[in-house]
Formats: C-alpha cells, structure tokens, sequence
C-alpha cells in the first residue's frame, strides 16, 4: 500500500461541479496552513504552470482557469505543518468548503505511487506533471548566475541525470507524470521553463 495511500478514489460532491472558493479565501488557506516560505513559493508557481497551461493549450475560460490554478495552489496545503496527513486534509478542508470534485481529485492524485489515486482528467495529469519538475526547475535556477534567463531543456535534462543534484526530487515520477501527460519530456520542460521564468509572485 502506498506511504500516504487515502483509502478512497472518490472524492466531493457531484453536485459541487464547478463550484470554488475565491482567491482571497485560497490564499487566506494557504498563509494559514503554510508557513514555510519555500513551500509556498512553490505553490505559486506550480499554480501559475496550471493557470498558464489551461489558458493556452486548453483554452479555457477564466473561470476553468482558476479551477485548475486551484489545484495547483493548494495541492500542498497541508504538508508543512502535517507532513504525515498529506493531502488527506486539504482534501477534507476543500470538501467541506463544497469545492469542484474535480479539483480535489486532481490534489488527491498528484502522487499516485504515494496516495494510490491515479491520474486521470487532463488536470489530474498535469498537475502530477508540474509538480516535480517545478521544484527541480527552482533548484536549478538557483544555482545559475541568470536564474531562469537562457534555461535550455538540455541543460535541465543533464542535470536530471546528476543524482546527487535535488536529491529529494523523484526523476521517476517526472518521467512517470510526463508519460502519462503524452507529452515528450522535452516538451514538458520548455513549457515550465518558459513559464515559470514568468513568474514573478
């Protein structure tokens, strides 16, 4: 059974389809719930690789989007301060708040070797994609004199083969969430790159 597996596949309520919480009250949640920096710089910006993601290759509108930058900016919510309840209880917190199935399925499956929910819609998948290789990108730009400025893939795929380097991220899953994706990894990564040097917070 996984580490962190939730014991269930299902997830909201049907009824809830589309519904949210505003962005004042996501992120009033999120700086409640998370108190390490780092984390919650991370959140952002694996939001704003979904938002970005939803808006140009989906062309959703405003309100998908946000759905989708949703999962993306509370997908960790609970790990800095329950490590060992991750994501059970953001989970528990978005059902109670009546939020879009959808969007909680798609937190409950951004680890499926670590919560036993598999990915399935095209926001399950690429919030798993995003995940990982955010954080790895981050790693990455910190350590180069331009940060994001002339990121190519191939220097990101070198690094990727460099086990010593951001250790704690898992080349599997990104292989994982990049198939599952039907995207090459190549492709996966210009599109993070290019859009995660866009962010600024």
């Amino acid at each position: 059974m996984p580490s962190h597996s939730l014991g269930r596949t299902e997830f909201g309520n049907p009824e809830n389809k589309g519904k949210t919480i505003s962005p004042d009250e996501a992120n009033q949640l999120l700086n409640d719930w998370v108190k390490n920096d780092r984390l919650r710089l991370h959140m952002h910006q694996v939001a704003h690789l979904m938002k970005s993601w939803a808006k140009e290759k989906e062309q959703l509108n405003g309100a998908d989007q946000w759905r989708w930058e949703l999962a993306g900016l509370l997908h960790d919510a609970d790990w800095d301060q329950w490590p060992d309840q991750h994501c059970k209880l953001i989970i528990e917190e978005l059902e109670k708040r009546n939020v879009d199935p959808e969007v909680i399925h798609a937190i409950a499956s951004h680890g499926p070797s670590y919560f036993g929910v598999e990915p399935v819609s095209k926001m399950d998948k690429m919030l798993y994609a995003f995940d990982e290789l955010s954080g790895f990108l981050h790693a990455y730009s910190l350590m180069r004199p331009n940060d994001y400025e002339g990121m190519e893939v191939k220097g990101v795929l070198k690094r990727m083969k460099d086990k010593s380097f951001a250790a704690n991220v898992s080349r599997e899953d990104i292989r994982d969430a990049a198939s599952r994706s039907g995207l090459s990894m190549e492709e996966l990564i210009q599109f993070a790159i290019a859009h995660q040097s866009r962010f600024t917070g």
